[in-house]
């Protein structure tokens, strides 16, 4: 029997997950080393004994929470099953069948699959010289047809920020109409000041919302839970394209244990960082291009070589994730972990 189906889908990109590789490193996929903070354990042992029941749809104790950090009022928050389901509850809300997507390339994989999910037309923008948005280009692709404009900062896979003043000055030139999401997945990692917090942009304009995970930092990236931050009118539409109950409730639990840990997981983010400096500086020095990063991973923009490298650090027992013509991004990890990647890395002759 042949079913019908969306005769689109066919072209429907792939999302591509690190791969895991018995006996090897894997260090494709920014994952936390260490998982959940200790208090988070126990909070989630805990819960597990309540997994009979239905959790909280509304997911109304994280959200209260969430908008007391923040000082928001909590209609302007938006919990979701990990920011990748904001992203498509976005554009699920804000676009229909011919309406325009626009983020830069490269940039966070998944933008083009839930765009082309809802219907809607991605437009890709190329990153500049420096492996970063160019906001320029970005404002020069918008039309009439543009409803939602994608900012990775940093960005997913290159790790490279914009800075305070180039994005106001987007940010003024961007129609009234048009959304801009900061999607701040990495935010924990940033250490430069003139990286902005989009939070200050969230709470001042009426355009522009910003998304942000557990996944990464505070290292629940298996229990899948994020939030949106924006204006009460658009965080209430993207609620009501949310699937009922699919942030469950250990998410929900561990979420709150997790901002509980605070001061834990700043500790664990300070350990990143330096680690990533040691690594950048240790590629630089064997002659790999390394452009700055700002998340917990380096960018090696290897282009025809990048799928080669993912082979011998494979071959050297190191998962890494090429995207192919592009480059490598490598997640860091603990030191001896790092070791062992760099290590693969002087031996590449390719």
């Amino acid at each position: 029997m042949s079913v019908p189906t969306r005769p689109d889908l066919g072209s429907l990109p792939a999302y591509v997950a690190g791969r895991t590789v018995p006996g090897a490193i894997k260090l494709a996929s920014n994952e936390c080393p260490g998982g959940p903070l200790p208090s988070v354990r126990s909070a989630i042992a805990e819960a597990a004994a309540d997994v009979h029941r239905y959790p909280d749809m509304g997911v109304s104790a994280l959200a209260d929470r969430l908008a007391r950090k923040y000082d928001f009022p909590v209609e302007r928050v938006a919990v979701g099953c990990g920011s990748v389901a904001l992203c498509q509850q976005l554009v699920q809300a804000l676009c229909a069948p011919g309406d325009e997507v626009l983020f830069a390339w490269r940039s966070f994989e998944a933008y083009p699959i839930v765009t082309q999910i809802a219907g809607a037309t991605s437009v890709k923008v190329p990153l500049d010289a420096a492996h970063t948005h160019d906001l320029d280009a970005m404002l020069a692709a918008i039309t009439p047809r543009t409803k939602l404009v994608f900012v990775c900062n940093p960005n997913n896979p290159s790790g490279t920020a914009v800075r305070r003043a180039d994005l106001v000055r987007f940010l003024d030139q961007v129609p009234p109409h048009v959304v801009v999401a900061l999607d701040e997945a990495y935010r924990e990692f940033v250490t430069d000041p003139d990286v902005p917090d989009g939070m200050e942009f969230a709470r001042t304009r009426d355009n522009v919302v910003v998304l942000r995970t557990f996944s990464k930092a505070y290292g629940l990236a298996g229990l899948r839970v994020g939030y949106l931050v924006g204006p009460a009118e658009l965080a209430e539409v993207v609620r009501r394209v949310y699937i009922p109950f699919s942030v469950n409730s250990l998410a929900q639990v561990a979420a709150l244990a997790s901002l509980d840990a605070e001061g834990e997981m700043r500790e664990r983010c300070a350990g990143i960082i330096a680690e990533r400096q040691r690594v950048a500086d240790e590629l630089l020095a064997l002659g790999f291009e390394v452009p700055e990063t700002h998340a917990n991973f380096v960018w090696l923009p290897l282009r025809e070589k990048a799928l080669d490298f993912a082979e011998h650090a494979l071959a050297n027992k190191v998962v890494v994730r090429a995207f192919a013509g592009d480059g490598v991004r490598v997640t860091i990890s603990t030191r001896e972990e790092n070791d062992v990647f760099l290590q693969a890395a002087r031996s590449f002759t390719g």
